[in-house]
């Protein structure tokens, strides 16, 4: 059922200080030297000198922390650290229903402890409707163009068929954005990104919003338009098995979340005919004096399946497909990344093309090739570090889901075996 609608604590309202809009080159230049962009093109002498000194295919650990505190968050893929390591906590929780004049909706509370230097308070509380998240998405996605972004479960819902309102859906979807902040906390290079800081610490973010409505990040701009109609030559081949790696995975992923929803599907079919079921058995006791007490034993019996069969169920509903959904949806950004890395390869060959046919330019390359260069180098270190941590997330997290379902499912049989 749907919560009661509750009243918008008021605060008022206090100016913050001008945050300038961040550029993706910033990011960029934090990065160091990686691997060689393409193997099928011969650089010139004066790249080669500059960057690629390095063996072809071998990596080089590139993203430099952006101070000590970014490299203590890279140390949080094992849940067994110390807690202490940590100098950013974000969470949220209490979900209020407001009632408007032109709309209804959900805020959620967002509230952030700190130790680092970028925040002027240890300590923020501020609330925030699921618009604002995706406002902050798209911005990490402009500044940050190289590295991967959580995603933010699906805002569409069928009218008629989930009530958006409702606690159970209010509540899963405060704990997929709740994970979708602690995923950008816990990255060494998005949780210092100022939208983000904005997000945490701004009472009024419309004003932020206004801001810079028109513009892109450099870098992504340059992602955007430069390439044109040239086709990439190809693939290096670590990239390319990640394309088909994240193809496979989505498939078999989404075989998965439809062979789950068709399971709780028939759970809840079953669950109904047992609530019908049940009662007969009552009442027959009822007529029949002496074989009342096996037939109540049989109403009773049914009972506790009901009751077990009900909490399976909400737990595959509240637990399991939402980190399915999770995981497809997160397949499909790194896909994202991975075509933005090879729109800027594309845009280097066609660069390196462009030099090759002017051969009195053949001895010094010009700039932007250079930088051309450095870019594709920041997407393939940046691309390569997010894919690890990704995996790396992706092996606590199924292996907690299935062990935690395969102990709900020992659980339902212990509650409905009779001995």
């Amino acid at each position: 059922a749907a919560s009661a609608p509750k009243p918008l604590p008021s605060s008022g309202p206090k100016s913050l200080r001008e945050m300038p809009h961040p550029l993706a080159t910033s990011s960029s230049e934090e990065m160091g030297p990686a691997l060689t962009p393409s193997p099928d093109l011969l650089l010139p002498r004066s790249i080669a000198d500059k960057d690629l000194s390095l063996p072809n295919g071998t990596p080089v650990d590139t993203s430099s922390p952006a101070s000590s505190s970014s490299l203590l968050n890279r140390l949080q893929l094992d849940d067994d650290l110390d807690v202490e390591t940590r100098d950013l906590f974000v969470t949220v929780d209490d979900p209020k229903k407001h009632v408007c004049t032109m709309e209804t909706y959900i805020t959620y509370r967002v509230t952030t402890k700190t130790t680092r230097a970028e925040f002027d308070l240890p300590e923020y509380s501020v609330r925030r409707r699921y618009q604002d998240f995706d406002w902050l998405r798209n911005k990490l996605e402009e500044s940050q163009p190289t590295h991967l972004i959580p995603p933010l479960p699906e805002k569409f819902v069928v009218k008629g068929v989930v009530d958006r309102f409702s606690e159970e859906f209010v509540e899963t979807r405060r704990k997929a954005l709740d994970k979708f902040l602690k995923r950008i906390t816990d990255h060494p290079v998005l949780s210092f990104n100022e939208h983000f800081n904005v997000f945490l610490t701004a009472k009024d973010l419309n004003a932020y919003k206004k801001q810079g409505m028109a513009l892109l990040s450099k870098v992504g701009e340059s992602v955007k338009y430069v390439t044109g109609g040239y086709k990439l030559r190809s693939r290096p081949l670590e990239f390319a098995a990640i394309g088909d790696y994240l193809d496979t995975f989505s498939l078999k992923l989404g075989t998965i979340d439809r062979i789950a929803q068709r399971i709780i599907k028939e759970q809840l079919e079953y669950l109904v005919e047992l609530r019908e079921y049940g009662p007969v058995y009552s009442t027959w006791g009822g007529l029949e004096v002496e074989l009342s007490e096996p037939l109540e034993g049989v109403s009773a019996c049914i009972g506790n399946c009901c009751t077990a069969l009900e909490e399976l169920s909400e737990d595959m509903t509240e637990d399991f497909l939402p980190v399915l959904r999770e995981y497809i949806l997160y397949a499909e950004s790194m896909k994202n990344v991975l075509k933005k890395r090879d729109q800027v390869q594309a845009e280097y060959e066609a660069k390196l093309e462009a030099v090759a046919l002017k051969k009195e330019d053949r001895p010094k390359v010009p700039t932007d090739v250079e930088k051309c260069q450095d870019r594709v180098e920041c997407f393939n270190a940046d691309l390569k570090a997010d894919m690890e941590r990704w995996q790396n997330n992706k092996r606590q997290d199924f292996r907690q889901l299935l062990m935690g379902m395969a102990d709900k499912n020992i659980q339902y049989y212990e509650k409905v075996c009779v001995t």
